[in-house]
């Protein structure tokens, strides 16, 4: 069941990057489709809950930033007022409690999450580094469409995105971890393609 739910969120994750190379393409240019932002947020709400349920702080820390940034840009598309409000509460209170509810006993969260004998410090430490990078792909694309006043998905952020994306293979490879391994191997290519489409274009 845990790997239903780490699978398919992939399966969100894998599709955003492949209708938005796809898109892309037909453009000849980099775009950011509303599509891209919607399957965002339902892959990373699944993956909140797979690395939940796996004990794996790297991935529940890698989904926090990332997640509010994905309702950001469906603002700014004009598309976040679309989905009805109890959906809406929902989508924006679940990381918060399950934040408060990790925090409640701070002694329990270290011994469950920073103590994890399947997990050894030095690999916690390597595989959140990869997620800190994988998210911080978000923060520069936030930063850089506030700056231009739309949603755009610039070459830095396709950059940031394929280091990222190798470090967290390498720790998917170590940790056995066929959800990881498959989600973030689609990725590569749409990465290297992305950031040749955006050179090319002169974005």
């Amino acid at each position: 069941m845990i790997y239903v739910v780490g699978f398919l969120a992939q399966l969100f994750f894998s599709a955003r990057i492949l209708l938005q190379w796809i898109l892309s393409e037909r453009a000849k240019k980099v775009i950011s489709p509303t599509i891209f932002w919607q399957l965002s947020l339902v892959g990373s709400y699944l993956l909140f809950l797979y690395g939940w349920m796996r004990d794996d702080f790297a991935i529940i820390f890698g989904q926090l930033i990332a997640y509010y940034i994905y309702i950001w840009n469906l603002n700014k598309k004009q598309h976040w007022k679309c989905f009805p409000g109890i959906v809406r509460a929902v989508l924006l209170l679940t990381p918060v409690a399950a934040v408060v509810y990790m925090l409640k006993d701070i002694p329990a969260f270290v011994e469950q999450f920073f103590r994890n004998d399947k997990i050894p410090l030095w690999l916690l430490v390597y595989g959140s580094l990869g997620q800190i990078i994988f998210t911080l792909r978000f923060v520069y694309q936030w930063l850089y469409s506030k700056r231009k006043d739309e949603s755009l998905l610039p070459v830095g952020f396709w950059i940031i995105s394929l280091t990222g994306s190798l470090i967290i293979v390498s720790y998917a490879i170590y940790r056995y971890d066929p959800v990881l391994i498959l989600g973030q191997s689609t990725g590569i290519l749409a990465y290297s393609r992305n950031i040749y489409l955006c050179h090319r274009s002169g974005n």
